[in-house]
């Protein structure tokens, strides 16, 4: 077997990849308002982290692109320095979710680049060693530096992944935008991840109407260091643009004059908050315990 050959066998068998994407956005209440946008993100399966062969991504470690544990869920939250990988397990053991000691996790998530890192959404994806589907989880970040993750049950009986999608509306109890209530639920429908990604989560009232739609859809693409080059030259600094981009959505939303809502008023409505901002001082937040969010809403 030649040394290509070879590489290409290698890559067959490893799970971790990129997805170049397409972001939708499309507000109906209380204005319209609607914008998209492209990105890509990095899809890696934990196990796999320490031995992927890309030589512009390190883990825990300077480099063009960057994993960070310490940028996703640490549980329980007073023990920092845990693998990614060990804190998702524990959590959802404290969900009342018991993994498999063999089982895989993917995570699809955006890296740090050049040692910026802003995350607004990441997904767990969890199965067995003979890969069959678990369940999700939607680990939420804001502008804050606060993070929340929300598990996402199997729907239906799904014995692959081939035919796994994962369903939840659940209150959002949690501030990631000024100009949404924390009254209001996501309502996540997640499909498995495979060539194609496609990913749903709306803002819905308690009595079913749709505020917010937002997908995230794209398409797999290999994780080498030459398509990390191709995809660094179509969307440069791609943190940093996505920052930017929220950033000047929230002033298009603000010169509509969009209600606008405080994080500090309602703190009562932010539980379960992992790295919670001094604006909830007011309430006591231990989230090492099982938020009671995680329910379905009739």
């Amino acid at each position: 077997m030649t040394r290509s050959e070879k590489v290409d066998a290698s890559r067959q068998h490893r799970r971790s990849c990129l997805y170049e994407c397409r972001v939708l956005h499309h507000r109906f209440q209380p204005r319209v308002h609607r914008f998209e946008y492209g990105l890509f993100l990095l899809s890696v399966d934990l196990d796999e982290l320490d031995h992927l062969p890309v030589r512009l991504l390190g883990r825990n470690r300077p480099n063009l692109y960057e994993f960070r544990d310490r940028d996703h869920l640490q549980f329980p939250a007073a023990q920092p320095g845990t693998t990614t990988k060990a804190s998702v397990t524990a959590w959802l053991a404290a969900q009342g979710v018991q993994l498999p000691t063999t089982a895989r996790i993917q995570l699809i998530t955006l890296p740090r680049v050049a040692g910026y890192i802003f995350n607004p959404v990441s997904f767990y994806f969890c199965q067995t060693e003979r890969g069959e589907p678990l369940c999700a989880i939607t680990e939420v970040g804001n502008t804050f530096g606060e993070l929340k993750p929300f598990l996402i049950p199997l729907q239906g009986s799904a014995s692959t992944t081939e035919a796994a999608r994962f369903r939840q509306t659940v209150p959002k109890h949690f501030y990631v935008s000024p100009f949404s209530e924390l009254q209001i639920c996501f309502d996540f429908s997640l499909r498995w991840p495979d060539q194609r990604l496609e990913i749903h989560i709306n803002d819905v009232t308690t009595d079913g109407q749709t505020w917010l739609v937002s997908t995230l859809t794209g398409r797999q693409r290999p994780l080498t260091d030459a398509e990390l080059l191709r995809l660094t030259v179509r969307y440069p600094l791609v943190t940093l643009r996505v920052i930017t981009l929220i950033h000047w959505q929230a002033f298009r939303l603000w010169w509509k004059r969009l209600p606008w809502y405080r994080k500090a008023d309602r703190p009562d409505l932010q539980q379960g908050v992992f790295r919670p901002h001094a604006s909830l001082a007011p309430l006591i937040v231990n989230p090492n315990q099982p938020p009671a969010t995680n329910s379905l809403i009739p």
